[in-house]
C-alpha cells in the first residue's frame, strides 16, 4: 500500500521545524512555532524523539543541551520530566506529540520526521514509530510522516499503512555523516528502499537536487520536497526541480 502525500503538501510551503524565530521567542518545534505557523497557513514540518516512558516527544535533537538549560539525552528522560523543561528564550517546555496534534487541528498539514534512534542509521526497534502511531490513531487533519532512517518508514507501513510516508534524502557526502559508516551512507545515497517501504515522496537535501537519481524517482510519480531553504533565491533554484521546499528565515511566499 502507497498512500498518496495530500495535495496541500505540494502547494503550502513547509515551515522548518515550525515558524521559529529566536528573537520572537518562538523556538524550534515549539508551540509557540507551531502556532506562529499555523496561523500564517503555512505546512509545519516537526521532528520526534522518544521518551524513556516510551511517548513521542516534539523535539530536533538527541540531547537537551542546545535547546534547553538540562543537559543529557532526551531518552533518559519521562514524557512528564521532559514536559516540564523550558525551551531557551522561552517559556513553552517541551511537548508531546499528541498535544501537538492538538493544537495544529488538521488546520494545516503536518509532516513529521523520526529521527533515527540508532544514531547509525541502523535497524530500528520500532518503539518511537509505536508511539507516533499511538499518538496519530484517530488524526484525521493532513499529515505525513518520513525518516533518513528507512527501516523506521517500513515499521511505519505496518503500524499505520494509511498514512503517506516518505524518506528524508540527502548526498550522504562523509563530512556531514560522522558516525555513519561509509558503506552505509553509499547504500542510502541512491534511495534504495522507496519502493520496498511504499513510499510516495522524499524530501531531498536541496544542494543535491539535481542528482539523476531525483529526477528518476519524480519521473516515477514520486513527490519531491527538499530541506532546508533559507533564502528566496534558494527556493527560486530548488524549485526548479522540487515541487515544495521547507523553509526558515524568511516568509515564503504562500500560493495566491
Amino acid at each position: 500500500m502507497r498512500p498518496a502525500l495530500p495535495p496541500a503538501f505540494l502547494h503550502l510551503p513547509i515551515a522548518h521545524r515550525a515558524l521559529h524565530n529566536r528573537a520572537e521567542r518562538r523556538i524550534e518545534n515549539s508551540p509557540a512555532a507551531i502556532r506562529a505557523a499555523r496561523a500564517a497557513g503555512y505546512a509545519i514540518e516537526i521532528d520526534l524523539q522518544l521518551s524513556a516512558d516510551g511517548q513521542a516527544m516534539v523535539f530536533h535533537d538527541e540531547e537537551l543541551d542546545r535547546l534547553t538549560h538540562a543537559t543529557g539525552p532526551v531518552a533518559a528522560r519521562t514524557a512528564a520530566e521532559l514536559g516540564q523543561i523550558a525551551l531557551k528564550d522561552s517559556t513553552d517546555t517541551i511537548p508531546t506529540l499528541a498535544e501537538t496534534l492538538t493544537l495544529v487541528a488538521g488546520r494545516v498539514p503536518l509532516l513529521i520526521e523520526l529521527k533515527d534512534q540508532t544514531l547509525t542509521l541502523g535497524q530500528s526497534d520500532g518503539r518511537l514509530e509505536e508511539a507516533a502511531a499511538r499518538a496519530l490513531e484517530g488524526y484525521s487533519g493532513p499529515v505525513a510522516v518520513m525518516s533518513f532512517n528507512p527501516t523506521m518508514m517500513a515499521h511505519m507501513a505496518r503500524l499505520a499503512p494509511h498514512i503517506p510516508r516518505g524518506i528524508t534524502t540527502s548526498a550522504y557526502l562523509a563530512e556531514d555523516w560522522p558516525g555513519i559508516a561509509p558503506e552505509t551512507c553509499d547504500r542510502l545515497r541512491d534511495i534504495p528502499d522507496y519502493d520496498a517501504v511504499g513510499a510516495s515522496f522524499i524530501s531531498h537535501e536541496a544542494e543535491d537536487l539535481s542528482r539523476p537519481r531525483v529526477a528518476d524517482l519524480k519521473a516515477q510519480g514520486a513527490a519531491i520536497l527538499c530541506w532546508t531553504i533559507r533564502s528566496p533565491e534558494a527556493e527560486a533554484k530548488a524549485r526548479h526541480i522540487a515541487q515544495n521546499v521547507t523553509f526558515e528565515g524568511y516568509a515564503s511566499p504562500l500560493p495566491a
